[in-house]
């Protein structure tokens, strides 16, 4: 009967005198009680301070060890980077397998499939990059990044150190990376799209073309969507905005394997 979330409306409804509320029960462990008092304050209201994010992390970490840096950072409004450095400064190298913020069990380190992949890639460079990650157990972006980083001529295995350094919080970011203005090539090419019969004269088409014009804005658009967003929404439409992102990844890979599909008819 703790409350985990609410206590100053608690407080309101009693100094008006109510006798009852409207309250919502969750049925779980103290530890599952303080992931959602922390995942509640840092959502609504005055945010938690940095200093407490970290050390509600730290606490998590110690009750949820399985859980995945990027998981533990989606509860707490940090940056999974920095969900790191705090595990390893307290000691805890957490488990061989870790649950990530889909509920997907995963390696803690991921460089031996990251190197399998690679060598299914060089040894069959037409395998789609669901192909790869079905035979390996890893996310088609990861399979992505391997072959990217192939073709780059770097090693399979991305360095943690840099990769720590190269993934801030986003909204801790001072150079955003949609800081950029669209292309030329792109947009040529989206004026060339929206000038095809195929997408112009059918709904889908048109569904389509609406949403890829929607997401080519420019990069000052973005900063000034960015600076305008209330501080209690931050990690909400991050989330949003990461699920966005991984529909858009699954839409491109099935479209990669429709054309590997057709090109071996």
């Amino acid at each position: 009967m703790r409350v985990v979330d609410g206590l100053h409306r608690l407080k309101a409804a009693r100094l008006r005198g109510d006798t009852k509320i409207v309250a919502r029960f969750v049925d779980g462990t103290e530890t599952d009680a303080f992931v959602l008092a922390v995942e509640a304050n840092i959502r609504h209201g005055l945010p938690l301070s940095l200093a407490d994010r970290k050390r509600a992390a730290v606490h998590i970490i110690g009750t949820h060890p399985q859980w995945s840096d990027r998981r533990v950072a989606l509860a707490t409004g940090l940056s999974a980077g920095t969900v790191a450095d705090l595990r390893r400064r307290s000691g805890d190298s957490g488990t061989e397998a870790r649950i990530g913020r889909d509920g997907r069990i995963r390696p803690a380190d991921g460089s031996g499939r990251r190197r399998l992949a690679a060598e299914l890639i060089r040894s069959d460079p037409c395998l789609s990059l669901r192909q790869v990650a079905k035979q390996v157990g890893i996310s088609p972006e990861t399979v992505r990044d391997v072959r990217g980083r192939l073709e780059r001529g770097e090693s399979p295995v991305r360095d943690r150190s840099m990769r720590l350094r190269a993934e801030p919080h986003p909204l801790h970011r001072t150079e955003p990376d949609f800081g950029r203005t669209v292309g030329r090539d792109r947009l040529a090419m989206l004026e060339r799209l929206k000038a095809d019969p195929a997408l112009r004269l059918s709904e889908t088409g048109r569904i389509l073309l609406r949403m890829l014009i929607m997401h080519s804005i420019d990069g000052q658009e973005w900063e000034r969507i960015l600076h305008r967003i209330p501080p209690h929404l931050y990690s909400v439409v991050a989330e949003f905005a990461r699920e966005h992102a991984r529909v858009w990844t699954g839409f491109a890979d099935r479209l990669e394997n429709r054309v590997t599909s057709l090109a071996a008819e």
